[in-house]
């Protein structure tokens, strides 16, 4: 890391340009190379290339609109959140947590009224591998979770529950249609899920510049390798590339 230099950075925005790759390609690529060198300076101690000298070019935020399309869908800018139906609120209300956690479905589903710790906007969850983790809330999923709880006129403990004369804890399988139909109302071309959703919130994050060991941290997940492989597009195809490439002796 140490002797990684502007010259290094100029040669990678070359390579990029005569591999014919978007501005979106390199934008993923130097934003993943600054949050690795921010982890190696904030997390790990070490000498390492200011992130701030990794110059990124702007590209449109597609994966932004295209989250306030969705959102947009089920509950429409201008309607009073007071007047929907419970149905549509309960549903905004799931993906605004799952877009403000990056938990997985099943965590959020997990999940009690007494749970959520609103002063300290967190709470703590059992997750993968029966391990537990915290869960931490953005202020708009809390304000959504609010809004929800407040039409509620049930005692069940479960912060997500069906509708009826006995509600009991919602499940995926309940949810995963109206996925579907919210993706068509939206008129979008790329499937929208639970999962999805937690990908476009780590995406976002690694984009802003945060640190890659920060967005294992907040996935849940247990080793770093795991979420490289994910958001640093380090995956098995791109190695036998990379090995195809650049492994040769002389």
């Amino acid at each position: 890391m140490a002797t990684l230099n502007v010259g290094h950075l100029l040669s990678l925005r070359r390579r990029t340009e005569q591999r014919g790759c978007g501005e979106a390609r390199v934008a993923g690529i130097l934003n993943a190379l600054r949050s690795l060198l921010k982890f190696s300076r904030e997390v790990l101690r070490l000498l390492a290339l200011d992130p701030q000298q990794v110059r990124v070019p702007r590209i449109p935020k597609r994966d932004v609109v295209e989250v306030e399309q969705f959102l947009d869908a089920i509950i429409r800018s201008g309607e009073r959140w007071e007047e929907v139906p419970l149905v549509r609120l309960r549903f905004r209300t799931l993906v605004e947590a799952l877009l403000g956690t990056g938990a997985r479905i099943s965590e959020v589903l997990s999940l009690d009224r007494i749970d959520v710790d609103f002063q300290r906007r967190e709470t703590k969850i059992i997750g993968k591998g029966n391990k537990q983790r915290p869960l931490f809330f953005t202020d708009r999923a809390l304000e959504w979770i609010g809004r929800y709880v407040s039409r509620r006129r049930d005692e069940e403990e479960p912060l997500f529950v069906t509708r009826g004369e006995q509600p009991r804890r919602l499940s995926y399988d309940a949810v995963k249609n109206v996925f579907r139909r919210v993706t068509k109302r939206a008129r979008l071309r790329k499937k929208v899920s639970a999962h999805i959703l937690r990908h476009t919130m780590a995406t976002t994050l690694l984009f802003n510049g945060c640190p890659i060991g920060h967005i294992k941290e907040l996935l849940g997940h247990e080793r770093l390798d795991t979420t490289c492989r994910y958001y640093l597009a380090l995956d098995v195809r791109a190695a036998k590339e990379a090995h195809q490439k650049f492994l040769t002796y002389e």
